[in-house]
C-alpha cells in the first residue's frame, strides 16, 4: 500500500468516526436526485453520504458538468445499505485485502456472514448499487456508472461512458 493510500483510507477512516451527526443539505441534492434516489441516499450511513458529496462537489469543482455522472457520484456507494458495515468491518476490509489478497478474494465470493461480510460487501455493492439506482428511476448511464465504478480503470478511455467513468474513478480514489 503506497503513502497516497494509506492516508486515504486513514482519511476515510476519521470521517467515519467523527462525522456520524454531519448531514448533507437535502436542497443540495434536489437539483441532481429524484425524490426516489433521495431516499436511497438517506439510507446510506451518514459518513457514505458525506463521502459520496465530497465526491460530487469533487467533481464539479473539476468542472464536471455531466448530470448522469453526478448523480452516479451521489449514488455509488448505495448498494452498501443492503448489508451495512461498521468501521471495524471496512478495517478488516482493507487490512485483509491488503495481507490476503487471494484469500480476500475467496472471501469476498462466499456467503455474507462473519469474517466474510465485509469482503462480499466490498465486492458486490457496485452491482446491488446499480440495481437500486435503476429501481429508483437512474437513467442507463448514471446506472453503468454506478455498476463499473469499482473496475480496473482503463488507462486510455476512449469513449464517453470510459472517461466519465475515469473522472468518478479518480474523484473517488481522493475522496
Amino acid at each position: 500500500m503506497n503513502i497516497s493510500r494509506l492516508t486515504y483510507r486513514s482519511r476515510q477512516f476519521w470521517n467515519a468516526l467523527l462525522s456520524p451527526n454531519k448531514r448533507v443539505p437535502s436542497e443540495a441534492l434536489l437539483p441532481h436526485l429524484s425524490s426516489a434516489q433521495i431516499v436511497l441516499f438517506r439510507r446510506m450511513q451518514p459518513a457514505e453520504q458525506l463521502h459520496a458529496y465530497q465526491l460530487f462537489k469533487d467533481l464539479e469543482s473539476a468542472g464536471q458538468t455531466t448530470p448522469d455522472l453526478l448523480t452516479a457520484a451521489l449514488l455509488h456507494d448505495v448498494g452498501k445499505i443492503l448489508l451495512p458495515l461498521s468501521i471495524l468491518d471496512r478495517v478488516v476490509i482493507v487490512l485483509g485485502k491488503y495481507f490476503f489478497r487471494k484469500a480476500s478474494r475467496r472471501w469476498a465470493a462466499g456467503t455474507p456472514h462473519g469474517l466474510r461480510l465485509p469482503f462480499v460487501v466490498a465486492e458486490h455493492h457496485a452491482g446491488w448499487g446499480a440495481d437500486l439506482a435503476c429501481q429508483a428511476g437512474a437513467t442507463q448511464l448514471s446506472v453503468e456508472l454506478i455498476r463499473r465504478h469499482q473496475d480496473t480503470p482503463n488507462p486510455n478511455p476512449d469513449s464517453q461512458i470510459e472517461r466519465l467513468l475515469a473522472a468518478l474513478q479518480a474523484a473517488d480514489n481522493e475522496s
